[in-house]
C-alpha cells in the first residue's frame, strides 16, 4: 500500500502525468487513466492496483503505436504483433492491445486478406500462387488464404494474365515467337499463375512473323552469335554451332540457311 503525494503534468506531453508516491517519482500515465482510476493527491494505492494501472498504461501506449503503424496501410494481426514485440512491449501487453484493435475495428485479418488480394491482382498483376505465399508470410491462416483465393476465379486470372502476355508480346517484337512465348511463360510463372492458365493465354495470342521481319530479327541476333562463335571456330564447326544457336532461339531452318550463306558470301568478298 502506498499514498500518492504529488501529480504533475509532463512538459513535453501535456496529456501525460507523472505520479509521485511518498514524494518519489513512481510512474507516468495518460490523462484518461487519471480519470479512470480516480488518481489524486493522498489517494491510497494497493500494490495490485498500481500494477494494474501501469499495465493499462502500457497497453494504451502499445495501442497508440499500433494505430500509427496502421495509418500507412492495412496490416495483418501478425504484422502488428511483430511490430509491437520488436518495440519490446511484453507479450501480455501486445495481446491486450491487439484485442482492443479488433474490438474497435482497426484490425481484421479477413478484411486485410480481401483487400490484399485485390491490390495484388489489380496493381501487381500477380497470380494466386504468389499471393498465397505472401499471405502466408503475413501470418494469415491456411484456411483463410484458401477462402479468400476462391474469389480469384479462372476467368479473372486469364484476363489479367492475358493483359500481361500481350504487353510482353508488344515489347518483345524483335524476338522470335519461341522467344516471346518463353518470356511470357517465365514471367507468368514468376507472377504465380498455373501452367493451365499460361497455356490458355499463349494459345490466345497470334504469333505471325512476315519474311522481312524474320530477316531483321535474324540479322540482329545472328550477328552477335556469328562474332562470338567466329572467335573459336571456323568452317563446318562454326556453321554448325551458329545454326544450332539460332534454331534454339526459334528461327526457321530456311531463314538460318539463308543467313549463314549471306555471312559466308560477305567473308568471301
Amino acid at each position: 500500500m502506498a499514498i500518492i503525494t504529488k501529480i504533475t503534468r509532463q512538459k513535453n506531453n501535456t496529456e501525460r502525468y507523472n505520479i509521485y508516491i511518498e514524494e518519489v517519482y513512481a510512474f507516468a500515465v495518460d490523462e484518461s487513466l487519471i480519470i479512470k482510476y480516480q488518481l489524486s493527491k493522498n489517494r491510497v494505492l494497493e500494490d495490485w492496483e498500481r500494477d494494474e494501472i501501469v499495465f493499462d498504461d502500457e497497453v494504451r501506449k502499445a495501442f497508440n503505436k499500433a494505430l500509427h503503424y496502421l495509418a500507412f496501410r492495412m496490416r495483418s494481426e501478425y504484422e502488428v504483433k511483430k511490430k509491437l514485440l520488436d518495440l519490446e512491449y511484453g507479450e501480455a501487453v501486445v495481446l491486450e492491445a491487439i484485442q482492443k484493435l479488433y474490438n474497435l475495428g482497426f484490425l481484421n485479418d479477413v478484411s486485410f486478406s480481401e483487400a490484399f488480394l485485390e491490390t495484388q491482382k489489380r496493381a501487381s498483376k500477380k497470380g494466386p500462387r504468389v499471393i498465397q505465399q505472401e499471405l502466408r508470410n503475413k501470418g494469415i491462416s491456411k484456411s483463410l488464404q484458401e477462402e479468400v483465393l476462391k474469389t480469384y476465379t479462372d476467368e479473372d486470372q486469364t484476363q489479367i494474365a492475358q493483359g500481361l502476355a500481350e504487353k510482353i508480346a508488344n515489347q518483345q517484337s524483335s524476338k522470335t515467337p519461341r522467344q516471346v512465348k518463353q518470356k511470357i511463360q517465365d514471367t507468368l510463372l514468376r507472377k504465380g499463375y498455373s501452367y493451365a492458365i499460361i497455356s490458355k493465354v499463349i494459345e490466345g495470342i497470334e504469333f505471325e512473323t512476315e519474311p522481312d521481319e524474320w530477316e531483321e530479327m535474324i540479322a540482329s541476333q545472328g550477328d552477335k552469335i556469328w562474332r562470338k562463335v567466329t572467335l573459336k571456330f571456323t568452317g563446318y564447326d562454326r556453321k554448325n554451332r551458329v545454326k544450332q544457336a539460332l534454331y534454339q532461339k526459334g528461327f526457321p531452318s530456311e531463314q538460318i540457311d539463308m543467313y549463314i550463306e549471306k555471312k559466308e558470301l560477305e567473308e568471301d568478298e
